[in-house]
């Protein structure tokens, strides 16, 4: 396993070789450390489930780079989408959304009833997706134990699966705040780093 500072002139490049041959790179991002693939590499994503244990049934999350990257999913923004979005994309919200009928989407989506997706406020992130598109982007821990605050925890803990960590030190272990607008509603499945509160507020919803 090989590990890069997140600001060596090398970083970027080899992450995005990495990604493209369909290995797993552990990532910062604006919340906690991340564990990446590609979503249309069946090994990539075989591996990020072997690294952590994580449960079959448990779709993976999704960064992307832009709203564009985003739309391309085929997913529907409702009202509580757009507002939601708008106030704090990039950053640390999670949307779990649903589809738009008749959209196209990618194949890897066949199966699924909604997709869990943000947009990260980090400068390496944004930048890597750019050149990947969107990633598969979970968690750099083990199923269902703490995340660690630094890259190189994060590998260590996570076996033979990664290939390459990019570190940018110390992470505030706080994760995303993760909203389900899949329909009309707007029902916070996971406090996070935006407080229940915030996006009542944001919806039209007294707190």
């Amino acid at each position: 396993m090989r590990t890069l500072e997140v600001d060596h002139v090398e970083a970027l490049d080899a992450a995005a070789r990495a990604l493209h041959a369909g290995e797993v790179v552990v990532v910062p991002t604006d919340t906690v450390y991340g564990l990446a693939g590609r979503l249309d590499r069946p090994e990539a994503l075989e591996r990020i489930y072997l690294a952590k244990g994580r449960p079959d049934h448990l779709h993976l999350p999704v960064l992307a780079s832009s709203l564009d990257q985003v739309r391309g999913l085929g997913v529907e923004f409702s009202a509580a989408a757009e507002a939601l979005s708008m106030r704090w994309w990039p950053g640390p919200l999670t949307l779990a959304l649903g589809f738009s009928p008749g959209a196209g989407r990618p194949t890897w989506l066949d199966e699924r009833d909604e997709v869990a997706v943000r947009i990260p406020r980090h400068d390496f992130l944004l930048a890597l997706m750019r050149v990947t598109g969107v990633l598969a982007v979970t968690s750099a821990n083990r199923h269902g134990e703490p995340t660690p605050s630094t890259g190189t925890e994060a590998g260590g803990s996570l076996g033979p699966h990664v290939t390459l960590v990019v570190d940018a030190g110390p992470l505030d272990v706080v994760p995303s705040t993760l909203v389900n607008v899949r329909g009309l509603g707007a029902v916070v499945e996971r406090e996070g780093a935006i407080s229940r509160a915030d996006i009542d507020r944001a919806v039209g919803r007294s707190a």
